[in-house]
């Protein structure tokens, strides 16, 4: 049993209950750990803060589930919905403000891969601490260091400082630990886009492997085909409120629909983005150059359009990636790739990147921002807008690939080999 008064916690067969879960944060109220004195001479200004009736925010409103042995659940929403709040509360990592859980064995969360990793230690010596933080026992980690190395792909490098790791070997072999954990419960955060496209494979194949060994798994994740692949069942959620609950395939159909209809929050006023701000990207725009439309053709010229502001702009890189609705990415757009990074900028104005033909097939794609300045990140933006795509005639015949065979169109011509 736990010593918390709103998780009751069975070492059973790794069922949960969630009723009437809550979290509420109170907008710039901080109480820092400290000495006696120091916190008796912090209470005259904490009854001023509770008199003034600091606003509040809430990640979470009357959530109430339950998951079966063995079911795969997975987490849907915007950024801030609450999906993150959620899996934290059931790891024990903050408490609620409201309600309970009842846990029936022992959970294993998979929320921030490389916590607890050592940039001084080496690889061996980091998988015993690692896995150590994660719950499990020194038998444990010894019994299955194999094939934690094994998966991790790091069998040369297992003495070698971890600070001295490609940003990549490190990461796979955070999530190699974590991925070896064997609890009644898994919860996961966002961690199916590690590494190299084969590792991410094989972290899907994991994940499949965890499922259909009967844990119960609840996944949060923006990769729409891995929840859909992985779960049977979904939860979306909205402003912290708990949504819709249902088969993942009709789930994740009304989660598209409603990202199509929502009326988007200008670029300029968005909150959610990481970066020193010293430039910050203000707003977004795509168009046809021989027609002005908003929705260029598939194969016909496009032009983005990105206004900014900011200051000592020099050094500036910028990357723009498009997704498919389902988190699939489609194509990267960089000042890098296309060996044109700005060496100085002036502190207002607007960026226009040229396409000459639009390789991007017919629908709905998602736009991510990210900017460097002197190779620091100073503006990153996830779904900071969305680019419509027109039929077009790419191929110059009149055809277009058949819908679900990719999301880009390629030139090519066939002639008989002699």
């Amino acid at each position: 049993m736990s010593n918390e008064p709103w998780l009751t916690w069975y070492d059973m067969n790794g069922s949960l209950r969630v009723e009437g879960l809550g979290k509420r944060y109170r907008i710039g109220e901080f109480e820092p750990y400290g000495s006696l004195r120091e916190r008796l001479s912090r209470w005259p200004a904490a009854l001023l803060r509770r008199s003034c009736a600091p606003p509040e925010i809430r990640a979470l409103q009357d959530v109430t589930f339950s998951a079966s042995p063995g079911e795969v659940v997975g987490i849907l929403g915007r950024n801030g919905a609450g999906k993150s709040t959620l899996l934290k509360i059931l790891s024990r990592i903050t408490e609620p403000s409201e309600g309970f859980a009842e846990i029936q064995g022992r959970v294993g969360s998979l929320l921030e891969v490389g916590t607890g990793f050592h940039p001084e230690l080496t690889g061996r010596e980091n998988i015993f601490l690692n896995g150590t933080l994660l719950g499990m026992s020194r038998l444990e980690i010894r019994t299955r260091f194999d094939a934690i190395v094994e998966f991790a792909g790091t069998e040369r490098f297992l003495d070698t400082p971890v600070k001295r790791y490609s940003s990549g070997m490190a990461t796979r072999l955070a999530f190699s630990v974590a991925a070896h954990l064997e609890p009644e419960i898994l919860l996961v955060d966002e961690v199916l886009t590690v590494g190299d496209i084969a590792f991410q494979k094989r972290c899907l194949g994991k994940m499949d492997t965890l499922a259909r060994s009967g844990r119960t798994v609840l996944l949060v994740s923006h990769n729409l085909t891995a929840v859909q692949h992985l779960c049977t069942r979904v939860l979306l959620f909205e402003d912290g409120r708990l949504v819709g609950d249902g088969n993942a395939a009709e789930v994740i159909r009304g989660y598209l629909d409603g990202l199509h209809r929502a009326a988007p929050v200008p670029l300029a006023e968005r909150k959610d983005r990481q970066g020193s701000g010293r430039l910050r990207l203000t707003s977004l725009s795509w168009f046809s150059p021989d027609s002005g439309a908003l929705a260029p053709l598939c194969g016909a010229p496009a032009r983005l359009s990105l206004g900014y502001r900011g200051s000592a702009l020099r050094d500036v890189r910028i990357s723009v990636g498009l997704f498919t609705l389902k988190g699939e990415g489609a194509l990267m757009l960089g000042s890098d790739l296309s060996g044109e990074p700005f060496s100085t900028l002036p502190e207002e104005g607007k960026l226009e990147c040229r396409l000459d033909r639009l390789p991007l097939l017919p629908g709905t794609y998602t736009v991510n921002l990210y900017v460097t300045v002197q190779g620091e990140v100073a503006d990153w933006v996830q779904d900071a807008g969305q680019l419509s795509v027109a039929e077009g005639d790419f191929f110059g015949t009149g055809q277009l690939p058949p819908a679900g065979y990719g999301s880009v169109a390629v030139a090519h011509a066939w002639k008989l080999s002699t």
